[in-house]
């Protein structure tokens, strides 16, 4: 099959829309659904996001998409019994690495991969089909699926869910092209192996880097990779907990990826783990409720009238200096940047986020002020030389 064609573009009035192969067949089979172009769009770039973190860490891989940049991207670690509760996955017994991969991706940022695009480094398991199949979600992309998991996910969405099967060993052409306004782009594709080496040149007082800090910066790069530009993430423990995407300005992306991360942080806190549903109430409007509490419109889940709808019992108020004292047990977390810090202020920022370990391409005629910063924070940062913008 060298094209297929599809509904309609970004937008209902966008026809005709589809899509095709210069040359040879498409890589992929589309065993359910209708998948559209955003989709696609988001199935492609998490595809190649999940097969880097794999070739980069020898773990399996998933990443959950919205519009063409991932809500989160982590590897297979085990749970801990806290992110288990977090992320929802308590009830569902021992996980597989797969799985658990998913449960991080997801759950990193649960308001924002609500109806997502999923993209998986290997073939889905039962384990794993199981914990998609609760969660609202768009599509699917993956090497492949055990017989058991495609039944699991054909039954979503009253059996019209996206689910794609891409061929592993497809190689595109090393070079590219987009349209803009009826005007032919080309580049070279960004093939740019993320590794050990890109961390070796580091440029504080600091370089005590841990091989777990270089799997959570590589992460974060290879994250960056496939975010839209410009973009900041951080990341802790093999997952992505915070990423600001598509920001005009560098500290706005730093501060709104550190916003994330803190709530990440404050979801753990014995405040929310405490929070008592009612009965019966679905996993969107806990996360809403969570959002919430821990937000600055507290008093819309809290007031009385408001409360009864979703607690069982009035949550106190988490204080500010409550929130402050419990953001401070935050540390050793990962910042990658995918061009460089032009002020010591994003270092600043990324501190209260917990930051030790920083990787950024340097070249700022500021660095010697971010190097400062950093060293003032006792932080470790290597500058990687390569940029990472994606549009």
């Amino acid at each position: 099959m060298t094209e297929l064609e599809l509904k309609y573009g970004c937008n209902p009035n966008q026809k005709p829309s589809r899509i095709f192969m210069e040359k040879g067949d498409l890589p992929i089979t589309v065993l359910n659904g209708k998948p559209g172009y955003i989709n696609f769009m988001d199935a492609f770039n998490g595809w190649q996001l999940v097969s880097e973190l794999k070739k980069a860490t020898g773990l399996p891989s998933a990443t959950s998409f919205k519009h063409v940049s991932p809500a989160g991207a982590a590897v297979g670690l085990p749970l801990s019994d806290t992110l288990k509760k977090i992320y929802w996955v308590d009830d569902l017994g021992e996980l597989t690495p797969l799985a658990s991969a998913y449960a991080r991706a997801r759950g990193a940022d649960r308001m924002s991969s609500y109806g997502d695009f999923i993209s998986l480094s290997d073939v889905c398991d039962v384990c794993t089909a199981k914990m998609i199949k609760r969660e609202v979600s768009d599509g699917i992309i993956a090497p492949g699926y055990e017989p058991e998991a495609l039944e699991i996910l054909k039954s979503k969405k009253k059996g019209n869910y996206a689910i794609i099967q891409i061929d592993e060993n497809y190689k595109p052409d090393p070079i590219e092209h987009k349209q803009v306004f009826g005007i032919t782009f080309e580049q070279g594709r960004n093939e740019l192996k993320i590794d050990d080496e890109l961390f070796a040149n580091i440029v504080t007082e600091n370089k005590d880097l841990p091989e777990s800090a270089k799997i959570d910066l590589a992460i974060s790069l290879i994250t960056l990779k496939y975010t839209q530009s410009n973009s900041v993430a951080y990341a802790c423990g093999g997952q992505a907990i915070g990423i600001g995407a598509g920001q005009q300005s560098r500290i706005h992306c730093t501060r709104l990826a550190g916003n994330k991360a803190d709530n990440w942080w404050l979801r753990q806190s014995p405040q929310v783990m405490g929070l008592q549903f009612v009965d019966g109430i679905g996993r969107p409007d806990r996360d809403n409720a969570i959002d919430n509490y821990i937000g600055e419109d507290f008093m819309d889940v809290v007031a009385d009238g408001a409360w009864q709808r979703i607690f069982k019992e009035q949550p106190k108020i988490f204080t500010a200096e409550e929130k402050r004292a419990w953001l401070d047990k935050l540390s050793g977390v990962s910042l990658g940047s995918d061009a460089f810090f032009p002020f010591g202020d994003n270092i600043e920022r990324a501190h209260r986020s917990g930051v030790l370990y920083v990787a950024e391409p340097g070249g700022s005629i500021r660095d010697d002020n971010v190097i400062e910063t950093c060293n003032k924070y006792n932080m470790v940062m290597a500058f990687t030389g390569i940029r990472l913008f994606h549009h």
